[in-house]
């Protein structure tokens, strides 16, 4: 695998879905990968990067920014709230928006700054206890909470369950942002990335499968 290989898939995915390529952006997930990895995929022209923790990020994108120029930052993994303020200044956009303290932190921020990174909100389609996001059938009225706090959210992100048919979550993450007005659908990881294009993905998030298996020490 690798960045070309990806973005080829990436490609025949969308013309099988009758898609246009560009509606689709590809997030290079770079957590826990070594420097020269994520120095790699930089130099070969990639400019859209997922990170889990707004430390870890900190840690490295500011000197990254510096010497390759302009990047787009996401945030993939759970945002605690006293960690909002950072990742608002480091992050382009927030995929983790999953409960009602985070958003009215965020909007006070948004209101303060006058700017807030794209979010989404992340949805557990699979009801998992272990994971974070509203439920889906509280969707709909957290999304209005954000509304109401004027906080415009992008989209709708979800990890569907490892051992359950992924097409069935991406369908249903389709169906609340459709009945939301919400056009942004970040589903899709390095296993199952081409059926979240072909079922309406706006951003796939793939790490190993650009990067190589991360090795955790």
């Amino acid at each position: 695998m690798g960045l070309q290989d990806i973005e080829a898939r990436i490609a025949a995915a969308c013309a099988e879905a009758g898609r246009d390529r560009a509606d689709v952006r590809l997030i290079a997930v770079s957590k826990v990968q070594p420097l020269a990895r994520v120095e790699a995929v930089l130099a070969a022209g990639h400019r859209i990067f997922g990170e889990n923790k707004v430390q870890e990020a900190a840690g490295k994108w500011p000197d990254l920014r510096a010497r390759f120029g302009p990047v787009e930052l996401h945030l993939l993994g759970p945002l605690q709230t006293n960690k909002v303020k950072q990742a608002v200044e480091l992050f382009d956009a927030i995929h983790s928006v999953d409960r009602e303290k985070l958003a009215r932190r965020l909007a006070d921020l948004a209101q303060a700054r006058g700017a807030c990174p794209a979010l989404f909100v992340q949805v557990n389609t699979g009801e998992e206890p272990q994971k974070a996001g509203v439920l889906p059938e509280a969707a709909d009225a957290f999304v209005a909470a954000c509304r109401a706090m004027d906080l415009a959210v992008a989209g709708l992100m979800c990890i569907p369950p490892v051992d359950e048919a992924p097409s069935l979550h991406f369908a249903l993450l389709r169906k609340i942002a459709a009945r939301n007005g919400l056009a942004g659908l970040s589903m899709g990881m390095s296993a199952d990335f081409d059926t979240a294009v072909r079922l309406g993905a706006t951003h796939v998030r793939v790490g190993s499968a650009i990067f190589g298996a991360r090795d955790y020490g």
